[in-house]
């Protein structure tokens, strides 16, 4: 269902984390949406995971672009749409760099609630597996739209 493995490497003190690939499906993206909230909040508590907010604004970057998606034929995204998922991706990465933080303790790691959750949902592997699939997209589309009811709907007392 995804999540982290955690393994040791060599003979020296690292510890390596592997995560399990999150594998959404029109079948399963919603329990993995679930999943995904709760680790973050098991790991850093309700106060500490990004807002609905922060969430609702990388959606709403996708919703104009589900819209044309749902209207197109065939089964590929045009190279419009297709370079739009580029810019998403990079407007992603660009979120998460901001509030990079070399973290030495727990407290740092807290601070770091946008990018946490893009590494949780996996949200860069997510962009990457969609291509020119237009299915794909829609199927990314609906996971961050349960993504942000399940941030809503396991945390009480946000915006």
């Amino acid at each position: 269902m995804g999540g982290n493995d955690f393994s040791v490497r060599g003979r020296s003190n690292t510890v390596e984390v592997k995560k399990t690939p999150i594998e959404i499906t029109n079948e399963n993206y919603v329990e993995q949406a679930k999943g995904v909230i709760q680790r973050l909040i098991d790991k850093y508590d309700k106060e500490n995971i990004l807002t609905t907010s922060k969430i609702r604004k990388l959606l709403s970057m996708i919703s104009d672009m589900y819209t044309k998606a749902k209207r197109l034929k065939g089964a590929t995204l045009n190279s419009d749409l297709v370079s739009k998922v580029q810019y998403l991706k990079m407007h992603t990465i660009y979120e998460a760099g901001r509030e990079q933080i070399k973290s030495k303790t727990k407290d740092e790691e807290k601070k770091r609630s946008v990018r946490n959750f893009i590494e949780e949902a996996q949200l860069i592997e997510q962009i990457d597996n969609i291509g020119s699939d237009r299915e794909k997209f829609i199927l990314f589309c609906h996971y961050m739209e349960a993504l942000v009811a399940y941030r809503k709907y396991l945390v009480e007392g946000d915006e």
